[in-house]
């Protein structure tokens, strides 16, 4: 959004009053992109353009693959580890994503939120992933940047570590 709005203080309230983490979190919970776009923008015709633009152009707001970051996760798998994907995605764009990011293909496999129903930072969602892959929670790593996601997969039984930059891993995995 930040290529639309360009002032700060108008990004702000936008994200704050319109587009806001909650209604991004019912697309993570599986809502129909298009559909939750149309219904916003009649709650906020001012808005329109730019609501309808998270169903037109989202793939213009994501950044794009960390490239140091894949290779990192090249490294881990290199190493024999398996590695899964546990992810807050809209359904429909984890399909175009997956075939967008090759390194889609490094990950033993994939829970996506928006096909769940369920999203960080439920533990239920890292309860699929260990049940699903018969993953033993005490010898699987959680690896994310948001505290309160580690806390839930430290809570499913997980460990847990952050992980703000590629070179910064946890303990262990380097």
């Amino acid at each position: 959004y930040r290529q639309l709005i360009a002032d700060p203080a108008d990004l702000e309230e936008f994200l704050g009053q319109v587009g806001t983490a909650q209604w991004h979190l019912s697309h993570d919970l599986g809502a129909d992109t298009e559909r939750s776009c149309r219904d916003l923008a009649g709650r906020h015709p001012a808005y329109a353009d730019l609501i309808m633009a998270w169903a037109s152009r989202a793939e213009e707001m994501v950044a794009g693959q960390f490239d140091d970051v894949v290779d990192v996760l090249a490294e881990v798998k290199a190493s024999g580890l398996a590695c899964y994907a546990l992810s807050n995605m809209e359904p429909d764009r984890f399909a175009l994503r997956r075939s967008r990011y090759p390194f889609f293909g490094l990950f033993d496999g994939c829970v996506i939120s928006g096909v769940e129903g369920v999203a960080k930072p439920d533990r239920a969602i890292f309860e699929i992933l260990l049940s699903r892959y018969g993953l033993d929670p005490q010898s699987t790593v959680f690896v994310d940047d948001l505290s309160r996601k580690l806390a839930a997969a430290r809570e499913a039984g997980g460990v847990a570590g952050p992980m703000t930059s590629p070179h910064l891993l946890p303990a262990g995995l380097r």
